[in-house]
């Protein structure tokens, strides 16, 4: 079964072009070095819960937007691989936590083993 790398990201409406280019060149690096497919999505139709919701999982703050990305894998030791290099790349070289375009304080991911894979 594949291996997904799931992301959620508050992202300042305003910054929202800039990240939409970042997130191209990581498309384009985890690619190039293996990754099977990398989406990147904004909120449509998000809405705060009750209980508990996207906003509300990234503290989302007036004038922010939510994005769920995924990358998806043959397993998770071919993830491993695949980060490793992607990381290594010198494209990526100057990414940071200080010039990002959103809080990465907020951001929360994981890994997933897939289990229905349709």
């Amino acid at each position: 079964m594949r291996y997904v790398d799931g992301f959620v990201i508050p992202v300042p409406q305003e910054r929202l072009a800039e990240y939409r280019r970042m997130a191209r060149l990581g498309s384009k690096v985890w690619k190039e070095h293996g990754a099977l497919a990398y989406l990147e999505a904004v909120a449509d139709d998000v809405k705060p819960g009750r209980h508990t919701s996207f906003p509300q999982a990234v503290k989302l703050k007036p004038g922010e937007v939510v994005v769920f990305a995924y990358i998806v894998y043959r397993s998770r030791a071919h993830r491993d691989r695949v980060n490793a290099r992607a990381m290594a790349d010198p494209r990526l070289a100057g990414m940071n936590a200080g010039n990002v375009p959103f809080d990465g304080k907020r951001m929360f991911w994981g890994g997933f083993k897939a289990f229905v894979d349709a």
